[in-house]
């Protein structure tokens, strides 16, 4: 069996787009991936599109995707600024009310066995209600990440959220594909993986697409807080010099 393993695509339409294409030459058998199709990019709506009419995709529910179906944090928490809070009123009013439904409905956590492997698909590390999400712990050692995941009982655990790719071996091995849709480079991150009779094999992939459109959208669409975006999660790209003047 065949699996793609993709997270975080944020709102970035042709990364996702990009990725698919490869993902569909090479065969999969289906595609998961571990939450936060939306955010950060200006594609919110199209990428949802996307993702909910693409055949064998499997979708798991992340912070972002969670703010868009059960509403932003009342009273905001601390950490959410009114830039943050601009631009998600933004990312929402993007959206057709109607996805909600759909999106609300998306597991926090799938679980399952792949050709007598035992995977388990989640965002993150899950808290004690199982409807949010534990502080992300920075360049994890593999006993951070047995910490964070002891409840899980798998052979492999995937996950996101912190956008940095990662291949930890530990009580199981931990796999961040790294975020598909913000990067510094213009590549769309993924993984694949092959299960055969209690056996796995999984590649990092990396595909190039056209950032042409993305920026564009951003200036067409008046992103709020675009600047600082471009600095901070595309590492400058497109990002004009008063970029961190303009912090979410």
């Amino acid at each position: 069996m065949k699996i793609a393993v993709m997270t975080d695509v944020h709102g970035n339409l042709p990364a996702l787009q990009a990725a698919l294409r490869t993902i569909r030459r090479e065969g999969a058998d289906a595609v998961y991936h571990t939450g936060d199709a939306i955010g950060i990019g200006p594609f919110p709506a199209e990428c949802f599109e996307l993702m909910l009419g693409t055949p064998g995709m499997k979708l798991i529910r992340g912070n972002h995707d969670s703010w868009f179906a059960n509403g932003l944090p009342e009273p905001p928490p601390p950490w959410m600024s009114d830039g943050e809070l601009e631009y998600q009123n933004w990312v929402h009013s993007s959206i057709e009310p109607a996805f909600r439904n759909s999106i609300g409905q998306w597991p926090y956590l799938i679980e399952g066995v792949f050709e007598g492997v035992r995977i388990s698909f989640l965002h993150y590390a899950l808290t004690a209600s199982r409807d949010d999400f534990a502080s992300v712990v920075r360049e994890p050692c593999p006993a951070d990440l047995d910490r964070l995941f002891a409840d899980i009982e798998s052979d492999l655990v995937f996950y996101g959220h912190d956008h940095w790719p990662s291949d930890l071996i530990g009580t199981a091995r931990y796999v961040n594909p790294g975020s598909l849709g913000c990067h510094s480079e213009p590549i769309a991150r993924f993984v694949i993986l092959e299960c055969d009779s209690g056996s796995f094999e999984l590649k990092m992939r990396h595909v190039p697409y056209d950032d042409r459109a993305l920026f564009e959208q951003f200036e067409r669409r008046d992103v709020p807080h675009r600047h600082f975006i471009y600095q901070s999660l595309f590492g400058g790209r497109n990002a004009p010099a008063e970029a961190g003047k303009n912090r979410l």
